[in-house]
């Protein structure tokens, strides 16, 4: 009787003390086109065999993946906005920012290229082209990863784009790329969703106009949240995330994503391609 009571007081309460980051059993996540091509089902099927847990996920560009962050609502996101994650960093609410791969970018246009892009050597002439043709062009418009470095490209031209041939898609990738088939316009997107959309629509119109200038590449990266301002966040397994994406593993995933299906890899991993 004397050791069930000893079980009772001290024994037993030390079994059901279970550290909070173990009883945090669902990952949230948020991000954009690698959600929707599927890389981030790839690395999350492989990840839940180390970390059992579950995934939340917000497909979202990375100025709203951003912002969600910065308010505790996801505990992790996978974003390609740069300046803006080096500043979630310095302002204290993004943590553990981390190179994990990434791909590029390509400008479709119209087979009998309009504005004649096909003949330039960088990107800033593209876009000059079809800013003084007024070539019909399609821009994301959502304060994503990509409508930034758009914004960004169209600050080095020196051209503010306006008028009836600059539309707006305000929609995901996938979306904005058909769009832009159905208008017969210019658009600017990355080479995995190129890859895919190719593939699914055979009767695609839009070809790569515009490509390989070091401008159009594009870095993503991994940044949690910081538990001290959000205690509520799943911040161990939002960690242990990022590890495993910049590790042996999750790099061979990134690297290796879409090849049997594709032809090629839709993704770089950082091994790869390193740098800032």
């Amino acid at each position: 009787m004397r050791l069930v009571r000893i079980f009772l007081l001290f024994v037993l309460p030390m079994v059901l003390v279970v550290p909070s980051s173990l009883l945090a059993t669902t990952l949230r996540l948020a991000t954009g086109s690698p959600y929707e091509l599927g890389l981030v089902d790839a690395l999350f099927a492989e990840f839940k065999k180390e970390i059992p847990c579950e995934l939340n996920v917000t497909k979202a560009g990375s100025g709203e993946s951003l912002q969600m962050l910065k308010s505790g609502t996801v505990d992790v996101i996978m974003v390609h906005a740069p300046a803006e994650e080096a500043k979630g960093v310095e302002e204290g609410w993004a943590l553990n920012r981390t190179y994990i791969g990434g791909n590029d970018f390509v400008v479709l246009g119209p087979k009998e290229d309009p504005a004649a892009i096909k003949e330039c050597k960088d990107v800033l002439c593209a876009y000059k082209k079809i800013a003084e043709k007024e070539a019909v062009f399609i821009t994301r418009g959502d304060n994503s990863g990509t409508h930034k470095k758009e914004l960004g490209i169209w600050e080095k031209t020196g051209i503010k784009p306006a008028g009836s041939w600059y539309r707006t898609s305000k929609d995901f990738m996938m979306a904005s790329l058909q769009k832009a088939a159905n208008e017969n316009g210019y658009f600017m997107v990355d080479r995995s969703t190129y890859i895919v959309a190719r593939k699914e629509n055979h009767a695609l119109t839009l070809a790569v106009l515009f490509e390989g200038d070091s401008m159009l590449i594009n870095r993503y990266h991994a940044l949690t949240t910081n538990p001290t301002m959000y205690p509520q966040a799943n911040y161990e397994p939002a960690k242990k995330f990022v590890e495993f994406l910049r590790g042996a593993q999750g790099q061979k995933i990134i690297a290796t994503f879409g090849r049997e299906e594709f032809g090629e890899p839709l993704y770089f991993s950082a091994s790869q391609c390193f740098g800032e």
